[in-house]
């Protein structure tokens, strides 16, 4: 069943400025859904305003090309359209001035934890905003041009990592040939997104030393303020960029990537199997059933949530045990 895209084309139609947010902390799929939705608007009804803001991801900059996020004044908000992208949460989004606007509009693929827009388009079965994004022109029969289905095609192979995710199905490969109906470089677009400088690849080499696992088997990695000093990494970007690199392991359900900075401890939660989101979301997270997110206060929190994971780990073994 496809989402509900009248009401939010119609929100575009009337708007005459429309302000991009997305989550702060932007991943490919932040990024490519912000930027791609940009050039869509910009493409089919070029006499409107299009603006982006939030925070910023060096490693991603690729994505934006020519573009930047816009310094906008809190003025432009009024009787503006807040278009807000791949969030599950408002303190999640990057620039709460969304607040401000005289309509408000989200697409999202998140699991819904409540209402946040004016008009929402959530639909959690999609492996990535970009691709409720490019179903959207599609279904509206919109003009997607080079800079939109380049973007939002990123956002698809980033948030179904490369398509190997348990949440890409016929519907991801039939947007990504959509989109590839444009002109889009995909030899460039993958060797920015994962090319890796030798200094990364022993950053990698040294964060797989440190793993460890539970009674019950989830794997997990903790690193301290000071590791992270050393590597000069945030810990947003360490827990991130590192967390699937125990996810290959073979025995592990359960895996999770703790890093601590002077703002908490970052925390990445992922499993092959078990709905992980209900723990995350206890701490303050959010996210998917297998990926989630959250950042906690102390390394004591962070402790709790990590027995959490494994009680979940040994009630899943529990219940496969008994299938037997």
């Amino acid at each position: 069943m496809k989402p509900a895209f009248g009401p939010a084309l119609e929100a575009i139609k009337e708007a005459k400025r429309i302000i991009i947010h997305r989550h702060t902390r932007p991943d490919g799929d932040a990024y490519g859904s912000q930027i791609g939705l940009f050039h869509l608007i910009k493409d089919n009804f070029p006499q409107k305003e299009v603006y982006m803001v939030g925070d910023t991801n060096e490693r991603l900059s690729f994505m934006l090309h020519a573009l930047s996020m816009d310094d906008i004044p809190d003025s432009f908000y009024t009787n503006a359209l807040a278009i807000i992208l791949d969030t599950s949460a408002p303190t999640l989004i990057s620039d709460d001035r969304w607040r401000l606007a005289g309509k408000t509009l989200r697409f999202d693929h998140h699991i819904f934890m409540g209402r946040i827009a004016n008009i929402e388009v959530i639909d959690q079965s999609f492996e990535s905003c970009c691709g409720i994004i490019a179903l959207f022109a599609k279904s509206c029969k919109l003009k997607v041009g080079d800079g939109a289905a380049t973007a939002l095609f990123t956002g698809i192979v980033t948030d179904s990592g490369r398509f190997r995710y348990d949440s890409t199905n016929s519907r991801t490969f039939m947007l990504a040939s959509f989109l590839m109906k444009s002109n889009i470089d995909t030899a460039s677009i993958y060797k920015a997104l994962y090319t890796n400088e030798l200094y990364s690849v022993k950053l990698k080499a040294k964060f797989t030393l440190r793993i460890k696992t539970t009674k019950h088997n989830v794997a997990y990695t903790y690193t301290t303020k000071e590791e992270l000093e050393e590597d000069n990494l945030d810990a947003p970007t360490a827990a991130r960029a590192f967390v699937n690199v125990m996810g290959d392991i073979e025995g592990i359900e359960i895996w999770v990537a703790f890093a601590e900075d002077e703002n908490g401890v970052a925390c990445e939660l992922r499993s092959s199997d078990c709905n992980i989101n209900p723990i995350a979301v206890k701490y303050g997270g959010g996210g998917h059933a297998k990926a989630s997110g959250a950042t906690v206060n102390s390394q004591s929190l962070a402790m709790d949530m990590l027995r959490e994971l494994d009680a979940l780990a040994a009630l899943s073994q529990n219940d496969d045990r008994k299938e037997e």
